[in-house]
């Protein structure tokens, strides 16, 4: 009994109460969209995967972070495994919306990025940890970008092109902060700009060149960029105070699309106002503040690199979410991390959030 309760007293609490205060700020928002369907199946599934998340964190928690580090078969295993998985979106899972990017297991789905992501972090931070003194050789570049390509190459040809960028920028970020030349962090932005313009002109589709096309020309109000407008009308509308929990006009009336994923930060900022926007920005900093904490307090490279590669999914998936809704991004598909529905994505997280409990507990 008194290993549990010192091992609950080395956790980090505020990182754990930053977490639920987000997620918390999700639920609301998803408990609104629900109100306005007058079904609440997805607000009741996402308190399943929010118990069970928070759940499973504790539980890894009293794991060794340290099998991972000294384990490269589990972790190529693991990696492998989720290859399979990505794969056999193209067989078994159904088409939704035009993609299959989900498998569905019962009244739920499971989306295959999410494990891939949790991995990817793990397997990098283990990979340049290793050669941190080695950095500087251009084929280290090239051989962790090919652990990047192979998933990557098959979310995109889900297609997913918000899943793409997320993996891109981790890799990146993780390569930047292992220590690489200025000459080759340019080079490779000269490769991203040559992908961008050969994957316009060959490999997007018609929908997707749409989102950008409309990003740019947002005048086709009742049409291509409807999103975009009712998102600003949303946001705009919240003022001070917010006009209630549930009392959201866009949500309640079915203008705003998609309230309970892309675009649940609108019901957020139209139901709790700029001062609930202010208390949810300070909670996801707060969440940030503490895992680059753990990073910082860490005594090696890979418990630091991991916590510094999920640090930057974290950043990745809130900005250019927010983005979105703002008008200041296209519309590519990703959601707002412990905030959109979705159990993937909230037990995914979870996982993450436990691995950085178990660093910090270990030491």
């Amino acid at each position: 009994m008194n290993f549990f309760v010192n091992h609950l007293k080395k956790l980090d609490w505020i990182l754990i109460a930053s977490a639920v205060l987000v997620c918390a700020f999700g639920l609301a928002g998803i408990y609104s969209a629900s109100l306005a369907k007058g079904n609440f199946s997805n607000f009741e599934k996402q308190l399943v995967f929010f118990v069970v998340g928070f759940s499973v964190m504790i539980a890894i928690s009293f794991f060794d972070y340290r099998i991972l580090r000294n384990n490269s078969y589990l972790i190529l295993i693991l990696y492998f495994l989720c290859l399979v998985f990505l794969v056999g979106l193209y067989f078994f899972a159904p088409i939704i919306r035009g993609t299959r990017g989900w498998y569905r297991l019962g009244f739920l789905t499971l989306d295959p990025n999410e494990p891939i992501k949790i991995i990817l972090i793990v397997l990098l931070a283990k990979y340049f940890s290793m050669r941190h003194v080695q950095m500087y050789r251009f084929r280290h570049i090239i051989l962790s970008g090919l652990y990047v390509l192979l998933p990557a190459v098959l979310i995109f040809l889900k297609p997913d092109l918000g899943g793409v960028m997320v993996l891109t920028l981790m890799w990146l970020g993780m390569l930047m902060v292992s220590g690489i030349k200025i000459r080759h962090f340019l080079i490779l932005l000269v490769c991203f700009v040559l992908i961008a313009g050969v994957s316009w002109g060959f490999l997007l589709k018609d929908y997707q060149k749409a989102r950008v096309i409309n990003f740019i020309f947002p005048y086709d109000v009742l049409g291509g960029s409807w999103s975009q407008s009712q998102t600003k009308i949303s946001i705009g509308s919240g003022k001070l105070f917010g006009e209630g929990l549930g009392k959201g006009s866009q949500v309640q009336y079915g203008f705003l699309p998609e309230p309970h994923t892309d675009f649940i930060f609108s019901v957020i900022a139209q139901e709790w106002g700029l001062v609930g926007i202010i208390v949810f920005f300070g909670a996801y900093l707060t969440l940030v503040w503490r895992i680059l904490k753990i990073a910082i307090d860490s005594t090696s490279n890979f418990p630091r690199l991991f916590a510094v590669g999920f640090t930057i999914v974290l950043i990745t998936q809130f900005t250019v979410n927010i983005g979105m809704n703002l008008s200041l991004f296209p519309v590519v598909g990703i959601y707002l991390p412990l905030v959109s529905y979705g159990g993937s994505g909230m037990v995914g997280n979870f996982i993450s959030l436990g691995i950085l409990q178990s660093i910090r507990a270990k030491g």
